[in-house]
């Protein structure tokens, strides 16, 4: 049922403190992420540090079990995936509780108070991955229960939906745009454990907004007993389509986090970051090259979006699985790009202007592909396990991490050019297969 509260700017009021709730979310979150790998490589899997960490031996045994001695890097990238696969996989857990027991709100409560409780655990070395398993579900909780909630504010039919979830997908990338330059530069320069408390107090400030905010959120609905669920023939088409765009999602999310994991190692390594702007010259910190991708977020939204309305009053607007399949393809551009910066860049470092380039399109290509999956899985799931689906969809977020952390290990053992030009094929392909689905079964995604 939609709230029905008083409205700003055009929208429901509650949007407001939803997208301000995530805007904080995604500041802890990403400015965590940003520290992460670089906090691995460079302190804590030296030896003397490794081993005060509770249950990192046992893990590198298991990983090494799977996939053979893991260097530092390989091993942090190995633990990155983990981390980011399973922020994806608990969502279901979440919408499964919201669902059946617990409500949306007070799932959402649960999921921001445990992130709060993990970053604030990350200051003790010991506690790294009972921080990292805490941080995870209590992102589980959160995630998909706050995503539903958006469409929840209005009726199926408002025209508003759709450009609500443009709006809250800025937030996202709001919180993401500061965290680097927060938490990243404090982590930087006063200490790592300063940088993961900063992330804790971003999401203290969050669940305040969000507890604020509670009167003007969707009211819950009873959850319904199981015997009622029962999908109709309409639901179970519109599942088996979003079913057959889960693999080309899991290779678009592999290739899309190494930004967070890989890219963070060749910024530091192998580019030129100094800078001379007449009025400041300085090396830019890698941190805040993890800044770019939501800073284009803001600049590329309202040019997209003024596209694509310009084009449906030509009737020439690519369709919803046209969009999809173009992001994917924008995304392997991206990095063969970068293929081609490591291929030419010889003994010395390359320019920085690479990339910009590379997050140019990698922004336009997460344009074309995340927040239509989200509309679609707001849209076509059935409404009284709303949220479970939302988790479900997210389970494509979970493999692509995984995949990502996996392929991320081979940045030691492969040429610059050669593993970006593997992340670019994977790109390519899930392009290609979306391609093939719009070709023969076209009619299980509705636009």
């Amino acid at each position: 049922m939609s709230a029905r509260s008083a409205e700003l700017l055009g929208h429901p009021k509650g949007l407001a403190f939803l997208f301000t709730t995530e805007m904080w979310e995604r500041f802890s979150y990403y400015g965590m992420r940003a520290l992460l790998v670089l906090y691995m490589v460079d302190h804590l899997l030296a030896p003397e540090r490794a081993q005060r960490v509770i249950g990192l031996a046992a893990l590198k045994r298991a990983l090494e079990f799977l996939f053979g001695p893991l260097a530092p890097q390989p091993f942090a990238s190995q633990i990155y995936g983990l981390y980011t696969g399973f922020v994806y996989l608990t969502p279901i857990l979440g919408g499964l509780i919201a669902d059946r027991w617990l409500g949306r709100r007070y799932t959402v409560i649960l999921g921001a108070a445990l992130m709060m409780a993990g970053h604030f655990m990350m200051a003790s070395e010991g506690l790294f991955l009972l921080a990292l398993v805490t941080l995870a579900l209590g992102n589980g909780a959160f995630k998909p229960n706050i995503v539903t909630q958006v469409g929840g504010l209005y009726r199926q039919e408002d025209p508003r939906r759709d450009r609500a979830f443009s709006i809250f997908y800025v937030g996202i990338n709001v919180g993401g745009f500061f965290a680097p330059l927060v938490s990243g530069t404090i982590g930087e320069t006063l200490g790592w454990h300063y940088g993961f408390a900063s992330a804790g107090v971003g999401m203290a400030i969050g669940l305040a907004i969000y507890l604020l905010g509670l009167p003007s959120l969707p009211m819950e609905t009873a959850p319904a007993p199981v015997a009622e669920r029962a999908q109709t023939r309409d639901d179970g088409r519109a599942l088996l389509g979003l079913l057959l765009l889960a693999p080309p999602a899991i290779l678009f999310w592999a290739a899309y986090e190494q930004q967070g994991n890989t890219i963070a190692l060749w910024a530091e390594r192998f580019m030129n970051r100094h800078v001379d702007l007449l009025f400041w010259r300085g090396e830019i910190p890698v941190t805040w090259f993890q800044s770019v991708n939501p800073l284009m977020i803001f600049l590329f939204t309202p040019l997209l979006v003024a596209l694509w309305a310009r084009l449906a009053a030509a009737g020439r607007e690519p369709s919803t699985i046209v969009k999809l399949s173009l992001g994917c393809f924008c995304l392997g551009l991206s990095y063969l790009i970068l293929a081609f910066a490591a291929e030419t860049r010889g003994e010395g470092l390359s320019s920085w202007l690479w990339l910009a380039a590379y997050f140019a399109l990698l922004t336009l290509g997460e344009l074309c592909f995340s927040p239509i999956t989200l509309s679609l899985v707001s849209r076509l799931a059935p409404p009284r396990s709303r949220s479970m689906a939302m988790g479900a969809w997210f389970l494509t977020m979970f493999a692509g991490n995984f995949l990502g952390g996996w392929l991320g290990g081979f940045w030691s053992s492969l040429s610059g050019a050669g593993f970006f030009a593997l992340i670019a094929g994977a790109a390519v392909a899930a392009g290609a297969m979306i391609e093939l689905a719009r070709r023969f079964r076209f009619d299980l995604i509705p636009d």
